[in-house]
């Protein structure tokens, strides 16, 4: 299994919409809007790395909305559970970051 992780800037107007097209491209599993220099993050499951030029080349790029993309590709998965206490961090118990 190949995981990407795909960084884009979308017109400022459209990013919502632009979310929501890419959340519609086969082997894309999970979008985000974020905050920062760019307006969404995509994560891509791809059962081999060829796959990816389809996806990215074939599909992101028809999709309205984009004006800029970054792909990175993931070498290493970390557990779950462990990424999960990374959005914790910083946080008061209380805060909803607690273990």
């Amino acid at each position: 299994m190949v995981t990407a992780i795909v960084m884009v800037q979308a017109e400022r107007q459209r990013i919502q919409e632009t979310a929501e097209a890419l959340a519609g491209v086969p082997s894309v599993r999970e979008v985000y809007s974020v905050t920062g220099e760019w307006d969404i993050v995509a994560l891509l499951r791809l059962d081999r790395y060829e796959d990816l030029d389809d996806v990215v080349t074939g599909h992101l790029r028809k999709v309205d909305g984009i004006t800029r993309t970054q792909t990175m590709l993931a070498f290493r998965t970390y557990s779950e559970a462990l990424l999960d206490q990374g959005f914790g961090v910083g946080l008061d118990e209380g805060e909803g970051g607690g273990a």
